[in-house]
């Protein structure tokens, strides 16, 4: 999927009145393309990634998917083009008491009808399917575990491997190794970058830790108080620039990754809409 965000303003449902969380912000990816985007907390990574899955309509500027304007869409129209993409928010809203192969296998529900949606929730329809998604992600024995049974970093990964099951051809992922340990997240990066280059799936990726960024992606976004700092190859991406990104937040700069995998967090209450 191509990707174009054009001026941007956008303002988080959760900020200040009046302030935009993202000011005037263009980018372009092309399908396919793979882009990690960096920058110090409260940078707008986040709002970044709502407004280019069509959750949050932006206050300025114009967001394009394949070279249609979702909000100039019918309501229909709109649910269809959100079923193209894949949004994998930081913390996942999976239902506690749900086993780990319905969680993942609602992934395919935008490519499901209503029955068969409803028919996999007592019966899942691809076990094998969700089985190796899973399995990229070292959960293979948790298939039928329960999600409150998980600590907060297998969580993290059952909603990863949503992705590897459904029909998208965008995944926007905010903050995948938050949760995980350094063995861990080397896995899951390496597993979603190669999972979209194979597919040819483009690919926008919220970070905190740089290095693990500029290790992994050719393209890297500096976003900095909702302003594109810089938009360069990761070889360009030189130190001073680093610097001049995170500055008054160095600490960020050489964000660590989690230590060993916490027990299971409160489960999190899931609302229907």
């Amino acid at each position: 999927m191509r990707i174009e965000l054009s001026a941007i303003h956008a303002r988080h449902p959760a900020a200040p009145k009046g302030r935009d969380a993202l000011r005037g912000v263009s980018l372009a990816l092309q399908p396919g393309e793979q882009v990690a985007v960096i920058g110090p907390s409260g940078a707008g990574k986040t709002t970044l990634l709502h407004v280019a899955a069509a959750a949050l309509k932006p206050t300025q500027g114009q967001l394009r998917l394949d070279g249609a304007d979702p909000w100039q869409l019918a309501t229909s129209a709109l649910q269809r083009q959100r079923g193209r993409l894949f949004l994998a928010p930081q913390v996942p809203p999976l239902p506690p008491r749900q086993r780990v192969v319905t969680a993942v296998l609602a992934g395919r529900l935008p490519a499901w009808g209503l029955m068969q949606s409803l028919r996999s929730l007592f019966y899942p329809a691809d076990i094998p399917g969700a089985h190796a998604a899973l399995d990229r992600f070292g959960l293979a024995d948790k298939l039928f575990a329960r999600v409150d049974r998980l600590s907060g970093g297998e969580r993290q990964r059952v909603a990863l491997a949503r992705a590897l099951v459904s029909p998208a051809s965008l995944w926007l992922v905010d903050e995948p190794l938050s949760a995980l340990d350094p063995t861990r997240a080397e896995q899951v990066i390496q597993t979603l970058t190669q999972e979209a280059r194979e597919r040819g799936i483009t690919m926008l990726v919220t970070m905190h830790q740089v290095e693990t960024a500029l290790a992994h992606f050719s393209r890297i976004l500096g976003l900095r108080d909702g302003a594109v700092a810089f938009d360069l190859p990761t070889a360009e991406v030189t130190r001073e620039r680093l610097l001049q990104l995170y500055a008054q937040h160095e600490d960020e700069l050489h964000q660590p990754l989690a230590g060993p995998e916490a027990p299971a967090a409160p489960p999190v209450v899931m609302h229907c809409r």
